[in-house]
C-alpha cells in the first residue's frame, strides 16, 4: 500500500476546517510524517493513520511546520516506545527542533537523532529512497522531499519464454530475476530475450511552503503525487511573492511542466476557508489534474499500468 494521507492542509492562521501542515505516507509498511504542525496527533488519531513513524520529514522552521513534535514525542513516551525517531530538517532547524523534542524538560526514553539535510540529501530505505531538494520559501532555509521507490524489474514475456521452451515453473523467476537458464537440450536463454525493460516506481513530492522553482519541477518529475504550496489565488499573487508562497495557478504549472499524474494544493490561507472555488478553478484551467486537499483527504498511489490510476480516496 502506498497511500498518502493528508493530516493538515491549513496555512499560518488556524482554521477551524484545517489543521497546520502535516501529511502522513504509508509505504509498503512504512509510516512517515512530512511536516508535523499543531495538533498532527490528534489528526493521526482522528484519520487512523496509526502512531508507528520512524523518520519525520521537516520542512522549514516555522512553528505551523513542526509544532506537533512536543506532543508526539512525548505521548510517545507515555505508550513505551523505545523504537528510535528520526527526524530530518534544514541545518539552521537542528538545534531549534531538539528544544521542541525537548520542551519542558521532556527527555524521550527512546533514541531521538535530528539529522541536517541539504539540496540532494539522500536517505535510503528498503525499496525506496527520499530525496531533499531545495525549496524557495523566502528568507528562511527550506527544503522539500521527494519518496522515490526503486525501480521494477520488466514484464516478463511468459508466451515469449514457452515459444523458446522454457518450461513454467523455477526458471521462469531465474530469468526474471536476470540469471540466464540452460534447457535440457543445452539451449541457453538470456533474461533480456524475455523481460521487457525496467520499469520506474511510484513517486511522492512534498514541497511544503515555496515559490515555483526550477529545481522542484525537475524533482517532481512524473512523480504520481504531487503536493504543492497553494495559498493564494491570482489576486493575491504579489502577496505569495512577498511571502515566499505560491498561487493555485503557479503550482498547477509546475505539476504541468514535471508531467505530474496529480496536484494536491496546500497551506490553504484562511481566506479562503469557506471557499476554495477560486484556487481549484485556477489550478485545473493549467493542469486538469488539480484539487485542493482538505484534512482527512487520502490519495492511494498506483503503479502506472493499472486499471486503476492514483485517485483520492
Amino acid at each position: 500500500m502506498f497511500r498518502v494521507t493528508f493530516l493538515g492542509t491549513g496555512g499560518s492562521i488556524p482554521q477551524a476546517a484545517r489543521s497546520p501542515s502535516a501529511v502522513g505516507v504509508e509505504f509498503e509498511g512504512d509510516l512517515m510524517l512530512f511536516d508535523a504542525g499543531e495538533g498532527t496527533q490528534r489528526q493521526m488519531m482522528k484519520y487512523g493513520t496509526g502512531f508507528t513513524v520512524d523518520d519525520i520529514f521537516v520542512t522549514h522552521q516555522h512553528g505551523d511546520h513542526l509544532l506537533g513534535i512536543p506532543g508526539l514525542t512525548q505521548t510517545w513516551t507515555f505508550q513505551g516506545r523505545d523504537a528510535p525517531l528520526r527526524i530530518y530538517c534544514p541545518r539552521n532547524v537542528v538545534e531549534h527542533v531538539r528544544d521542541c523534542v525537548e520542551l519542558a524538560g521532556h527527555n524521550p526514553p527512546y533514541d531521538v537523532t535530528v539529522k541536517p539535510v541539504a539540496d540532494g540529501t539522500v536517505i535510503r530505505r528498503d525499496g525506496y529512497e527520499v530525496v531533499a531538494f531545495e525549496t524557495d520559501h523566502g528568507a528562511v532555509d527550506s527544503f522539500g522531499y521527494a519518496l522515490i521507490e526503486d525501480e521494477r524489474k520488466g514484464r516478463f514475456d511468459r508466451e515469449r519464454a514457452e515459444e523458446l521452451g522454457v518450461p513454467p515453473g523455477p526458471k521462469f523467476s531465474k530469468l526474471h530475476e536476470g540469471e540466464t537458464v540452460e534447457l535440457e537440450d543445452g539451449t541457453v536463454v538470456e533474461p533480456d530475450e524475455v523481460v521487457g525493460e525496467p520499469r520506474p516506481g511510484r513517486k511522492f513530492v512534498y514541497t511544503g511552503d515555496t515559490r515555483p522553482t526550477d529545481r522542484t519541477v525537475e524533482m517532481a518529475q512524473d512523480a504520481s503525487v504531487l503536493v504543492h504550496d497553494g495559498m493564494f489565488d491570482d489576486e493575491m499573487s504579489g502577496r505569495a511573492i512577498e511571502t515566499g508562497h505560491s498561487t493555485a495557478r503557479e503550482a498547477a504549472e509546475v505539476a504541468r511542466r514535471a508531467e505530474a499524474e496529480l496536484l494536491a494544493l496546500t497551506h490553504v490561507s484562511s481566506r479562503y476557508s469557506d471557499d476554495v472555488s477560486s484556487l481549484e478553478n485556477e489550478a485545473r484551467r493549467e493542469f486538469t489534474d488539480s484539487f485542493v486537499a482538505s484534512d482527512g483527504d487520502e490519495v492511494v498511489v498506483e503503479y502506472p499500468e493499472k486499471d486503476r490510476d492514483t485517485r483520492v480516496v
